[in-house]
């Protein structure tokens, strides 16, 4: 969708939907807005009607902000963004809202754009969003300009990541995620390199030991760009776990809502989609992302319990968890990161269900090595309000890694199974500042919302953003 600007006061002859934005009736001077605010009840926000014009009937909203806190934009604006989909053009008054206006557009641009999305390419009649555009009426036309680019790259990164966890697994194999992420890359003057089968056969043992269970090519995606005025800079590296379909391996998970685990490559999807919305806001960064894109399936090839297998690093693994393959193609991937001699790594993963019981569906879980990272991570995701919580990672949980036939097993103990994965990738992550980003339960929704939610693209591109 179009996001533009127009720096006056939205007139009650403008024609198109019309949304007035602002904190109390003083700030109003449109006869039906003012009608509209009056009208709202104590806990209410938003009200809406039809009025008649030459035209035929034009719809009139208001919406109330009584804090311009982001998590109070981003709900207000959601509330918003449910009416205004259903319209094609919607003027928007932000004058209330003085030096906060670029707050407020980016808030709601953001919303306006989630709520236009549709994955609807396997039906056969599609419906795509009515909403096309949204004006910005402002005092601060500058700004607010400003405000709705960065807007627009993040509805671009979120639509991208939720169009790769939409598709079905069929079409989303691992060539096509490896092949879409250079191509998107590409077009946006990114370089990308697409590492192969062979390559990971003979260097990457962990990661090879879960591809080799499906008859669809393992790939290492990496994807660069280098835009510092020092562009020898230490860059930033996002690794993302690509698993386009999880059956648990040998260690089956059990069938109901199994079709979900399209989703386990959501990571990767987060990584791709972050580093190119990233590209096209064109920041002052050196960037490189770094994908391990496979699928873990049940064969005669597969890893089974017991095996033990040798990873990048040199350390060896033995898989007491078929189910626990995540971590096993990550070691890789955060080995291979080291060579970059990066400023910070940052993974990006559906680790564990463990996650989910700690935190819920709302809440990404974060760990690391480096508390400097995790602050930067955790202000981030306050800023955009794309919620994050941290989780320890103490030395004693490597006492639950323990393994009599290995260096460290790929599951510990029962308890703090969240913790335990994270700590696995520490072993990994020793040579530069890491954190961890689970995201198992924020990834996707279940239920009559079912599809994949696009985060935590707003807290990545928000941190990429303040370097």
């Amino acid at each position: 969708m179009k996001f533009s600007t127009k720096a006056e006061t939205l007139q009650a002859q403008q024609a198109g939907a019309q949304l007035f934005v602002c904190a109390e009736e003083a700030q109003l001077n449109h006869p039906t807005a003012l009608a509209l605010l009056s009208s709202l009840e104590e806990g209410q926000n938003f009200a809406d009607t039809k009025i008649p014009t030459d035209n035929g009937l034009q719809a009139v909203a208001v919406c109330r902000l009584k804090s311009t806190g982001r998590a109070a934009l981003n709900k207000a604006a959601a509330e918003a963004a449910k009416w205004a989909q259903n319209q094609e053009t919607v003027n928007v008054d932000i004058h209330a809202f003085d030096e906060a206006q670029a707050a407020v557009a980016e808030a709601f641009a953001i919303a306006f754009g989630n709520a236009a999305y549709r994955f609807d390419r396997y039906k056969k009649e599609a419906k795509p969003a009515k909403f096309e555009t949204a004006v910005f009426h402002t005092a601060h036309e500058a700004a607010v300009k400003e405000a709705l680019r960065v807007a627009e790259a993040q509805v671009y990164g979120q639509s991208l990541c939720r169009d790769l966890g939409n598709a079905a697994p069929n079409e989303c194999t691992p060539e096509f995620l490896a092949r879409t992420a250079k191509a998107e890359a590409e077009k946006l003057g990114a370089h990308a390199k697409i590492i192969e089968k062979d390559y990971i056969k003979e260097n990457m043992g962990s990661f090879w030991s879960v591809a080799k269970g499906s008859v669809e090519d393992p790939y290492l995606v990496e994807l660069s760009y280098f835009g510092a005025a020092d562009k020898e800079a230490a860059p930033v590296v996002l690794v993302g776990k690509g698993i386009t379909f999880d059956t648990g391996g040998i260690s089956l998970k059990p069938g109901l809502n199994m079709d979900e685990m399209k989703f386990d490559m959501c990571g990767a999807a987060t990584v791709i989609s972050t580093f190119c919305a990233a590209v096209k806001l064109q920041l002052p960064i050196n960037l490189i992302a770094v994908v391990a894109t496979c699928e873990n399936m049940p064969s005669g090839a597969a890893n089974k319990p017991g095996d033990v297998v040798k990873s990048m690093k040199g350390l060896t693994i033995e898989v007491l968890n078929t189910d626990a393959e995540g971590r096993l193609i990550l070691c890789d991937a955060l080995t291979y990161a080291e060579q970059f001699k990066p400023k910070a790594v940052i993974d990006v993963a559906t680790l564990t269900g463990a996650c989910i019981v700690a935190l819920g569906h709302d809440v990404s879980g974060v760990m690391g090595n480096n508390q400097d990272l995790i602050d930067s991570l955790l202000a981030a995701s306050r800023n955009v309000d794309d919620k994050a919580w941290q989780l320890p990672l103490f030395e004693t949980y490597k006492d639950q890694l323990k393994s009599n036939f290995a260096d460290i097993p790929n599951i510990g103990t029962p308890g703090a199974g969240t913790i335990t994965a994270a700590t696995f990738l520490s072993y990994f992550t020793e040579g530069y500042p890491w954190a961890h980003l689970d995201i198992a339960g924020t990834a996707w929704k279940s239920g009559a919302e079912k599809g994949a939610t696009g985060r935590p693209v707003p807290l990545l591109l928000n941190y990429l953003r303040n370097l």
